[in-house]
């Protein structure tokens, strides 16, 4: 049983660290309806930048610096490569952020080497102890900012003029431009602070017990992609619910690797698609996302 307890409490730590990852995934999704792959890249490049500065700037200094280049390059590949197609649909642009992807991650695998970089985070190896079970203190740090960002956005989502922008933009684009919304400005801002998140969200998935920054983050990074997928591609709160259960997923199936053996090795990296699966069949617009009504 202790060790059922201590195996879920990681779970659900990792579980906010994909949080924050899906974000930007349903961010992006949200205003546009295009699953950005590109997410990865974008991701790795501000734990790179961070990584990089930190000794110069300080932690904090770091993390502005970061995150700042992240929206940048999220606000570059909209501006240079989705606005200059956006008459195509929604499949050739996602197909397109798959190419962007490949493009920026053979860059920074170029940059970073065989090389891993530590992000200077302040928590390091320390342990918080709840009752007789250990968690790192970066993940309790990453389950805080991510309640926090999901509260600050659902605000935003509902009773901001560009939160209402984006809503409309997704749901009919047509009618929003008719209406005066710029569907262009709406998409750019979203793609800058779907990058802002990815950055953040690179700073919990490269700190303790993970070693720090290498060339393979931005894998890592789209591994969360069934928590977006789970959880409802257009729903904040799903991103977080698909985060848990993905996190608690592997954690368990990883823990109990040795009972589950029968099923063959490698079972943590096959299991949240076959959870996935399970509630696509059932829901297939995820947990959280929503239902479209065909009328034929």
């Amino acid at each position: 049983m202790n060790q059922f307890v201590e195996l879920l409490i990681s779970g659900i730590s990792i579980g906010f660290v994909y949080a924050l990852i899906v974000l930007g995934f349903v961010l992006v999704f949200k205003a546009t309806r295009v699953v950005n792959f590109a997410h990865g890249s974008v991701l790795l490049i501000g734990a790179y930048v961070i990584a990089r500065t930190h000794r110069d700037l300080g932690f904090l200094g770091a993390i502005v610096v970061g995150v700042a280049v992240a929206a940048v390059v999220a606000f570059l590949i909209q501006f240079v490569f989705i606005r200059r197609v956006r008459g195509a649909t929604a499949d050739v642009l996602t197909i397109l952020t798959l190419g962007v992807n490949i493009l920026l991650a053979t860059e920074m695998t170029r940059r970073i080497g065989d090389a891993t970089l530590a992000i200077g985070d302040p928590w390091r190896d320390h342990i918080t102890h709840i009752g007789s079970f250990a968690i790192p203190q970066a993940r309790v740090a990453a389950a805080v900012v991510a309640v926090i960002l999901l509260a600050i956005l659902l605000l935003v989502f509902r009773f901001t003029d560009w939160g209402l922008a984006m809503r409309s933009a997704a749901d009919d684009g047509e009618t929003a431009a008719l209406m005066g919304i710029r569907l262009t400005r709406v998409a750019a801002g979203v793609w800058a602070l779907a990058g802002a998140v990815a950055a953040i969200g690179g700073i919990f998935l490269t700190t303790f017990p993970t070693p720090g920054v290498d060339a393979n983050t931005g894998l890592v990074a789209l591994a969360a992609f069934p928590a977006a997928i789970l959880g409802g591609l257009d729903s904040v709160a799903g991103a977080v619910i698909g985060g848990l259960i993905i996190g608690v997923t592997v954690t368990l199936v990883n823990g109990y690797q040795d009972e589950l053996a029968f099923l063959g090795r490698g079972l943590g990296d096959v299991a949240p698609y076959v959870v996935m699966l399970v509630v696509l069949l059932l829901r297939p617009s995820g947990l959280f996302g929503t239902r479209g009504l065909t009328r034929v």
